[in-house]
């Protein structure tokens, strides 16, 4: 059973750390630093822990050398744990489950839920932290358990998984892992799985070939006969399970290794240098020697050993071989570099350690590398040698086994194509054009480059194409990276022209990349800023390679990598690597560039269907913001819309997703919406009409003949519609599936409005029903998109929680209100769009409002020609009294003839003159021509000449015609 400390940090402190990674926070001091590592690496993957997508390869089968050392070994360990409830797995090196031995019924179907079955992908990028994918990420054993898992699906599991290497070649070539319930785990599972994992790699290098147990068994000779002991294969105690500081549990960490292990490749492959010396961490040096080996039949190889100095206690032990010239010794106990020779003889070494270190036992130098290792270095497991008082810090480390002779060329191509596979993976991982460039420069910076530029035009930066640029244009310094801040070159943000003599210049004319080894040769790169390049010449810089970045026949830019001081010039071979880089490099630029006109085209598209400027209207002090997703442009909108009798309609709505369509469609919503408010429809009615829009669009229908593509998902769209009239300061409200309104009343109060539920657009078939209050003047109405209060990392209850803490501040200004309420609930970029709308209300007082009821009696139409007469007068709007008469009049009148009571007359002086009368009948009134034989007819049409605008509009006891007219 799992100790009860883990399973508490398991059930509480993880999930908690968990959650608090997800949201950004820091959880440093509650997490191990393996799995932080690989949460890190699964959150820049884009995993979702709710969501996975896991590959499937059907009939997948490994190398029979490999299934033929593995199989009786999984067979023994499933025997063996035949009483436990743990299934054994098998993965190639791409982390796909090959073979899966042992396990109950319960757990083998648990673990067919979650597709951790044969055929499937295990890799951190698909599935993330586990024991096989992050054995394979970190290439040591790794232990997960629990919410260790950065997938939700995989939390009520513990794993355990260890690489299988080549021990020659110290490639990784497969996955073992043990997998059973959580509450099954213990920490004892890496054991059995490390030693199985050795197993066989024992059983791989037993079917090695004669000429390499030649080569090892010459040096196995060699150690007798310097007094060291050790066998062949060797059999080390495992590290410890899970070491605190990260490092293989004797000292020496993973970096330490692997730069031991990059020291002896150079060292195989260079024939005239026999020692190397190599800083470590901690203040230790390591002794790196080269001798030859030869097996009985004649074999020649050359293997590399490893002696740690840790201390400044000095002591001499020889290691012989027959035949050899000794090596002097530096005054500082380190052995001097041997002299140039024709060939690589055997050597003889007075070595100086210090104190003996811990003894070194670990199976692999290093990681392999992500590509196939060459054939002068082969990497056997680690052996301690011993000289025979059992100081085993006095003898040699068997680093390495390799051919002679090959050269530095071997190694250049091995370290070229993992520059290669580290540009293929580290360049292109955003679609930022800068931050593109950024990574070129980050992966050709120290390893290839001691500095790198890359210039584009402005153009390329706002997404358009780059145009016909030649000698002269401008181009901006986007990205420099470089080993110090001395180069004096052009900084980042610069904007210049090159000169037409210079090497990008050319590069730029011809297409074509251009070497330049010698750097103070070359006169036309310093005639570009002769005063400035002098400097950079003086600071040690020496050659060039000027790359053009092209894609899709486009050159959208240069980038430029210098090297100075100590390394080489660049040679042909550096040309052809770093045309191949900036190549990956210009693909990545151009998707990125094309992102970014596209995403600016979609922006303008939408923003030219949002709101510009404010409503001409009185009855609400408005405020907004929309904030677009960082993923793109989406379909949120709001507006104001101004309606009859001083009234103002608020609306936000949300349609689901991002990119072109969801602002097209939301464009087409608020068209909508505009042409029902200008019928006057109420709110309920109004989205029963919009909800039938937007099924009918749904459903394709409306389109043109030739448009074969059909609409794609908008049912989901939601609406949030209110309707405020400040005469009588009531307000309707109504909504489609929108998250509740707010009402910031004057007091500070708080309340979001308990409208009745409705599905969302599109789904038909349910009424809409509105909620009718009264609003205080002064009263804040906060209408918003659920982006403003629901993410991935907050549900909405906590959304609305901190929201009504922000609101309860009545005295801001609606402005202000935006901006506190986005800097509350939005401290970074959206994940979502937000649309956020702020209305305060104002009243229409009572000295701006007029009214007067009358009988149906024809007499009563000279009493309200005199009424309005009189009040337009207290207005002190004399110069419409006429024509507000004749209005006024025509309407009475036909109210009293075609309507039925009661019947009300009544002014309005806002921002325009309103006159209306309200009658009890719903017939609708119609504008027609009339004959030239016809009595009547004429009096609508009149009313139309003299005003603005006219309308009807309805009530549940009848309806109003009104009529405005602009006050001079």
């Amino acid at each position: 059973m799992i100790p009860l400390s883990v399973a508490w940090d398991d059930i509480g402190g993880l999930v908690d750390a968990h959650e608090r990674f997800l949201a950004g926070a820091r959880v440093d001091s509650d997490v191990r630093d393996s799995v932080l590592d690989s949460w890190k690496r699964c959150r820049s993957a884009g995993l979702e822990p709710h969501q996975l997508l896991i590959p499937y390869s059907p009939d997948l089968v490994m190398e029979d050398p490999l299934l033929r050392a593995s199989d009786p070994v999984l067979e023994h360990l499933t025997t063996s744990l035949a009483n436990v409830s743990m299934t054994v797995v098998l993965c190639d090196a791409q982390a796909r489950m090959v073979q899966r031995h042992g396990g109950d019924r319960q757990l083998r179907s648990r673990l067919d839920e979650v597709n951790f079955a044969p055929g499937f992908c295990a890799s951190e990028d698909a599935a993330g932290t586990n024991g096989v994918g992050t054995a394979l990420a970190e290439r040591r054993p790794t232990y997960v358990i629990g919410r260790e898992h950065f997938a939700d699906c995989l939390s009520p599991f513990a794993c355990a998984g260890a690489p299988v290497r080549n021990p020659l070649s110290g490639r990784i070539e497969a996955i073992l892992d043990l997998t059973c319930l959580r509450d099954d785990g213990d920490p004892a599972m890496m054991r059995l799985v490390r030693e199985a994992a050795h197993d066989i790699e024992a059983r791989l290098l037993e079917q090695s070939t004669d000429r390499e147990r030649a080569l090892l068994a010459a040096y196995r000779t060699a150690s007798r006969r310097n007094g060291e002991r050790g066998g062949w294969p060797p059999q080390p105690e495992p590290p410890p399970w899970e070491p605190a500081d990260g490092h293989d549990g004797h000292g020496l960490g993973r970096v330490d290794l692997a730069v031991l292990r990059e020291k002896a490749e150079e060292l195989i492959a260079s024939p005239h240098r026999t020692l190397d010396e190599v800083a470590l961490s901690g203040g230790r040096v390591a002794t790196l020697l080269r001798r030859p080996v030869m097996g009985a039949a004649g074999e020649t190889g050359v293997v590399v050993e490893a002696r740690v100095l840790g201390g400044p206690r000095l002591r001499h032990v020889e290691l012989t071989a027959p035949a050899a010239p000794t090596v002097p010794v530096r005054a500082t106990g380190m052995p001097a570099p041997a002299p140039a020779a024709p060939g690589p003889p055997p050597a003889t070494l007075p070595i100086a350690p210090p104190a003996p270190p811990p003894a070194l036992a670990v199976r692999t130098v290093a990681p392999a590398p992500p590509s196939t290792p060459p054939p002068e270095a082969l990497a056997p497991t680690a052996v301690p040698a011993d000289d025979g008082d059992g100081d085993s810090g006095a003898g040699g480390w068997l680093l390495l086994v390799g051919e002679p002779g090959v050269g530095r060329l071997a190694v250049l191509a091995r370290r070229r194509l993992e520059l290669l596979h580290d540009a293929s993976v580290r360049i292109g991982t955003t679609l930022d054009v800068t931050r593109t460039a950024e990574e070129l420069t980050e992966v050709t910076v120290p390893r290839f480059a001691d500095f790198t530029a890359v210039d584009l035009p402005d153009s390329v930066l706002h997404g358009d194409e780059p145009g016909s640029l030649g000698p002269g244009s401008m181009l901006r310094r986007i990205a420099l990276n470089s080993i110090h801040q001395e180069s004096h070159l052009y900084e980042v943000g610069a904007l210049f022209p090159f000169v037409g003599s210079t090497p990008q210049a050319r590069s730029w004319e011809t297409g074509q990349s251009v070497l330049e080894p010698v750097l103070s040769e070359a006169t036309g790169w310093i005639a570009q800023d002769p005063e400035r390049l002098e400097r950079v010449l003086a600071a040690g810089i020496h050659s060039l390679i000027t790359v053009p970045l092209r894609a899709r026949g486009t050159t959208l830019g240069m980038a430029s990598f210098y090297r100075s001081e100590e390394p080489a010039p660049f040679e042909d071979d550096d040309l052809s690597l770093a045309q191949e880089l900036v190549g990956r490099a210009a693909i990545s630029i151009d998707n990125a560039r094309r992102y970014t006109r596209e995403h600016k085209t979609a922006l303008a598209l939408q923003r030219s269907l949002l709101p510009r400027g404010r409503s001409d209207q009185s009855a609400v002090e408005v405020a907004y913001r929309y904030l677009p997703a960082q993923a793109g442009v989406g379909g949120d909108w709001f507006d104001v819309i101004p309606l009859s009798g001083a009234r103002v309609a608020l609306v936000v709505g949300d349609v689901v997703g991002h990119g072109l369509h969801a602002a097209a469609t939301m464009g087409r919503l608020r068209t909508a919406v505009h042409n029902f408010c200008s019928l006057d429809l109420p709110p309920d009615d109004l989205l029963t009409h919009l909800d039938d829009l937007v099924g009918r669009l749904d459903r394709g229908e409306g389109w043109a003949v030739e448009n074969t593509h059909a609409d794609s998902g908008i049912v989901g769209a939601t609406c949030l519609y209110v309707v405020y009239d400040p005469v009588s300061r009531h307000c309707t409200l109504t909504r489609a599936g929108h998250p509740l309104p707010a009402i910031v009343r004057p007091d500070g109060t708080v309340d979001f409005v308990d409208l009745p539920s409705a599905p969302p657009l599109g789904l038909g078939g349910m009424p809409f029903e509105t909620v009718e209050m009264e609003l205080a003047e002064g009263s804040q109405l906060v209408l918003y998109t659920d982006g403003l209060i629901e993410d991935r990392h907050r549900d909405i209850d906590t959304g609305l929680d901190k929201l009504r803490t922000v609101l309860s501040c009545p005295d801001r200004a609606p402005e202000d209100t935006c901006e506190a309420v986005l800097d509350a609930l939005l401290p970074a970029g959206p994940s979502d769009d937000v649309a956020l709308l702020v209305a305060r209300t104002h009243a229409l007082g009572r000295d701006r409002v007029a009214q007067w009821d009358f009988p149906n009696d024809p007499a009563m139409v000279s009493r309200a020609r005199v009424a309005v007469t009189r009040q337009l007068s207290a207005w002190d709007l004399d110069d419409l009294a006429f024509t507000t008469e004749l209005v006024a009049s025509e309407l009475v009148t036909n109210a009293i003839r075609h309507a039925t009571g009661p019947f009300q007359l009544r002014l309005l002086r806002d921002r325009t003159l309103i006159c209306e009368v309200s009658d009890g009948s719903s017939t609708s009134p119609r504008l027609r021509r009339a004959r030239t034989e016809d009595e009547g007819g004429r009096g609508l049409f009149l009313v139309a000449q003299l005003t603005a605008r006219w309308g009807t509009r309805y009530t549940p006891d009848g309806k109003i015609i009104w009529a405005e007219q602009p006050l001079r």
